[in-house]
């Protein structure tokens, strides 16, 4: 009781000399007592008697004292007495900014950005949505000396970047990159570039800590570490897996392990058995990195083949593989290829692996050879021969070898002078006598091109595609065939109706030009046919409808909800006027679409539709590998799925339209792989349909 009355009495001394400052600090440095004997509103009431500063008076009244729990109400006071004319202020929204202006009467305060001039926020928000600018923050850092910040940037990308971990704290190489682009530090396309410069130092650099996994953060350090005895007990009593192996990297990376005595090995050996344990049927990416950790190192604790059969039960090596770094996989692939047997397993999971993992399969084994008999057999050339032999390729597989052809032969080369100068010329080549034909490769390549993909396949479409794209790739592969095979293959790509429709033909016509002889069995393409705008009668008369209420009714009742909001004050700060301006927005762009739209579409009833070919107005009965089922193709905005009344503009229409009976044509699916359908009947709608369009009783158009 004391203590707490002489602080009241310090405070009233403090009133005295109209001491704000002192009582400021007086009541920060003792909140846990005064709040024993005064209430939040008392101290408010206390600090005001200190001063007569009408701006400290309404920072006191908005703190929000007896509003909110004493610290709280503290930690805003506090806040806002730092919020001084000229101070700059962070925003996560704004970024950087200068006070412009304090008001004392409206309680606001008036903040510059860059991009925003003159933002006003009341106090709860100022306190809520900003906080001071520490002087060493780089965006400070820009506003106040622009050309050391340039001069970093440029000459120093390592310490920039560390500038940038300590301005908002440590964050994922993807979080990094977002934050320097979003503030213009620097350019998008410049990005790889930059940070790969600065990457080299940072590596070499004690305080920073770079991660293996682009998900997990770089981290700063306190301070370098020693690597002595406080780190070993440290690491001695660590117990999450990643840190022990992050660890262990580390310490090897300093070039400590390979010289540590039999204590120091006998703890970390003692810690990755543990790490190994932990990570058992928890994480099966960081059990493979761990496990090639602890047999890179030497460590016979736990058994390399207990923790290799760990990995191949329940084939968790596939999933660890997809899960990895790709720097990583290699290490894994090595670490399971023990023996013939093992290698036989990895050759087998071939279309189950991801990419990167089928990359390191066949670069590691391609060449390893098996001699029986006097005779050599190459195991993985023959595993790849045969998955590419099968209908369906793996995709990976696929990929890989189109990618990298010159890999899975011998392809001698010689240098041509052409001009006076020596041109790196083909001479010749063969593929391994375990694979297909190249035209065979080039056909799965081309498959996988088609349709819609998901997962990894889509990934490697997307890569197939480009390489078709390519023309130095498309000039390199065809030069590898033979004039028969540069046809099949050029006839196998024009027939081939799941490509996308301008890429397909910009990579049709690039093989023409590359290869005029070509040209002759180029299939030329009809231009589809374009039809007109129409719906039916019911459709367009729905339309009009509910145009009508868009503009007699919604806008209107908008309209009335801005007035009612516009009494609820200042409008910057009216979160229901808001609401309904946005509101307002969408509405008026609603109505300038239908608007055109009703202009645009004319309602029919279909009545000069044919059935020669499949266009609006016809019935049309497909086959597919579910079976049979009838469509009617109507307007642009008919749709009934009961009825099986489907609008001109659906995907599934738009790939039946100008078909004839017996064509075939592709069956719109989300994901997964091609299907397509066949036109079995074009027919004339039914009663029914043709019912179903006319104008509706009691509507008008």
């Amino acid at each position: 009781m004391a203590v707490t009355e002489a602080l009241t009495n310090q405070l009233v001394e403090c009133a005295e000399k109209q001491d704000f400052e002192g009582a400021f600090k007086l009541v920060r440095e003792h909140q846990v007592e005064l709040s024993k004997s005064l209430t939040s509103v008392g101290v408010r009431d206390a600090l005001k008697k200190t001063t007569k500063d009408r701006l400290l008076l309404s920072f006191l009244d908005g703190a929000g004292f007896g509003e909110k729990p004493f610290d709280k109400a503290m930690v805003s006071l506090e806040k806002l007495v730092g919020f001084q004319e000229g101070a700059l202020v962070l925003s996560k929204a704004w970024g950087l900014g200068k006070v412009k202006r304090l008001d004392y009467f409206y309680k606001r305060i008036t903040v510059d950005f860059k991009v925003k001039k003159g933002h006003q926020f009341t106090y709860a928000a100022a306190v809520d949505m900003l906080e001071g600018a520490p002087e060493g923050h780089i965006l400070v850092l820009r506003e106040s000396d622009p050309a050391a910040f340039d001069a970093m940037l440029k000459e120093k990308p390592a310490e920039f970047v560390k500038a940038v971990l300590k301005s908002y704290g440590d964050m994922p190489i993807t979080r990094l990159e977002d934050v320097c682009v979003a503030n213009g530090f620097v350019k998008a396309v410049n990005w790889k570039k930059f940070w790969e410069t600065a990457r080299g130092d940072l590596r070499k650099d004690k305080l920073v800590e770079i991660p293996v996994k682009r998900a997990d953060p770089i981290r700063l350090k306190a301070s370098a570490e020693d690597y002595g005895d406080s780190w070993l007990t440290a690491f001695s009593h660590e117990t999450d897996p990643k840190l022990i192996l992050a660890a262990v990297c580390e310490y090897d990376a300093q070039g400590k392990l390979k010289n540590a005595d039999e204590s120091v090995r006998a703890k970390i050996g003692e810690r990755l058995a543990f790490a190994v344990t932990a990570a058992r049927k928890v994480d099966d990416a960081l059990y493979a990195r761990l496990a090639t950790t602890v047999n890179r190192y030497g460590f016979t604790v736990p058994a390399a083949d207990e923790m290799r059969a760990y990995l191949w039960e329940r084939k968790r090596f596939i999933k660890a593989a997809a899960a990895l770094p790709a720097r990583e996989v290699g290490a894994m692939i090595s670490f399971l290829a023990s023996d013939d047997e093992a290698k036989a397993k990895l050759y087998a999971a071939i279309p189950e692996f991801c990419f990167t993992a089928v990359t390191e399969v066949v670069s590691q084994f391609a060449n390893y050879a098996v001699e029986a008999e006097g005779v050599k057999t190459y195991p993985c050339r023959q595993a790849v021969g045969a998955f590419l032999k099968e209908s369906q390729a793996p995709a990976t597989l696929v990929t890989l070898l189109v990618g990298k052809i010159e890999q899975f032969g011998d392809f001698v080369y010689a240098d041509v002078d052409i001009g006076g100068k020596k041109i790196k010329t083909l001479k010749s080549h063969t593929l391994w006598a375990e694979l297909p034909a190249l035209t065979t490769l080039l056909t799965h390549a081309i498959a996988l091109g088609e349709g819609r993909r998901n997962g990894e396949t889509l990934k490697m479409q997307n890569i197939v595609r480009r390489l078709f794209a390519d023309k130095a790739w498309l000039e390199k592969v065809f030069k590898l065939l033979s004039p028969t095979e540069q046809v099949l293959v050029f006839e196998r790509f024009q027939a081939s109706i799941a490509w996308d429709p301008s890429t397909h033909h910009a990579i049709v016509i690039r093989m023409t030009h590359l290869f005029p002889e070509l040209e002759k069995h180029l299939v030329k393409v009809e231009k589809k046919k374009e039809y007109a705008r129409e719906t039916s009668f019911r459709s367009f008369a729905m339309r009009k409808a509910e145009y009508l209420k868009l503009i007699n009714e919604d806008m209107p009742e908008n309209v009335r909800k801005i007035e009612f909001a516009k009494g609820f004050g200042d409008l910057s700060e009216n979160a229901e006027y808001q609401y309904a301006k946005d509101e307002q927005r969408q509405l008026m762009q609603k109505q300038s679409v239908m608007q055109q739209e009703l202009e645009a579409v004319k309602p029919s009833d279909f009545a000069d539709a044919v059935t020669d070919e499949v266009m609006p107005g016809v019935a049309v009965v497909i086959v597919t590998a579910e079976g049979e089922k009838t469509y009617s193709i109507l307007g642009e905005w008919d749709n009934d799925i009961e009825r099986g009344v489907i609008s001109s503009k659906t995907k599934l229409a738009q790939n039946m339209l100008g078909k004839k009976v017996g064509d075939q044509f592709e069956l719109p699916r989300a994901e997964g792989a091609v299907a397509f359908g066949t036109i079995r009947e074009i027919k004339e709608l039914s009663a029914e349909i043709r019912e179903w369009m006319k104008l509706p009783v009691g509507m008008q158009i």
